[in-house]
């Protein structure tokens, strides 16, 4: 039975919000796109792949393909933090001492203050062995090095507003919101049209407020659900 280990939770000064009984983060880091980063260290072949896991099933589910497209490896160590609540943290050495490769990999994840992410590390032994602080530091600069292939976003939640109006008044409202740093989404023609807005979760008031006198009150508001906006983060 493959043996992991739990770690505990953390606080990265993440706000949340309960919406239709799920807790959700309001914003939060994680990786751009799957990716991976290739390091030769004293011979050894690290091999570092990373994905956006939001549960612990996809962290397994990827740990699993990893490991089947990896089967002739060495080693496959891997690390995940996932969870609206950071719940699922997990991490394993794969054969290696203990502490030398997944805590590494999950304190690069952690320290980079990254959610929903796992990496898993492939190693092809090259002969040469490091010792335990070689392994930490291995592991760990293949887990930085895999991130930064990835790039990282900062996930930000919104609510999305439909905004039923006049088509006399599309064209001065759309202006204005797009001018104000809205996104607008889709539009639907019937005998009024709709706008499809995003707007930051908490700031529906102002959003309100804002068509409402640009209309002179004459636009309707309907909640269209939520949605996660992402922007490339630089530290």
């Amino acid at each position: 039975m493959q043996k992991f280990t739990s770690h505990a939770g953390r606080n990265i000064g993440y706000s949340h919000i309960v919406h239709r009984g799920c807790i959700l983060h309001k914003h939060y880091l994680t990786i751009k796109t799957a990716a991976k980063a290739t390091l030769e260290i004293n011979k050894s072949c690290f091999i570092a792949h990373v994905a956006r896991t939001e549960t612990e099933k996809q962290a397994l589910d990827f740990l699993v393909g990893i490991r089947k497209q990896h089967h002739d490896a060495t080693h496959n160590c891997f690390a995940c933090i996932a969870g609206s609540r950071d719940e699922f943290q997990k991490s394993d050495d794969d054969g290696e001492p203990v502490g030398t490769a997944g805590k590494p990999i999950w304190e690069v994840i952690r320290k980079s203050q990254l959610c929903d992410t796992t990496i898993v590390v492939t190693r092809y032994f090259g002969g040469i062995k490091l010792g335990s602080g070689g392994l930490i530091r291995a592991y760990g600069k293949s887990a930085s090095e895999g991130i930064r292939a990835a790039g990282i976003v900062e996930r930000v939640l919104h609510s999305r507003i439909g905004i039923d109006i006049a088509y006399n008044l599309l064209g001065l409202l759309e202006n204005i919101l797009i001018t104000q740093g809205y996104t607008i989404t889709d539009k639907r023609f019937t005998d009024l049209v709709r706008l499809y807005v995003l707007v930051e979760s908490g700031q529906e008031f102002r959003l309100q407020k804002l068509a409402t006198d640009i209309t002179a009150g004459a636009a309707c508001f309907s909640e269209q659900g939520i949605a996660y906006a992402e922007n490339d983060y630089v530290e």
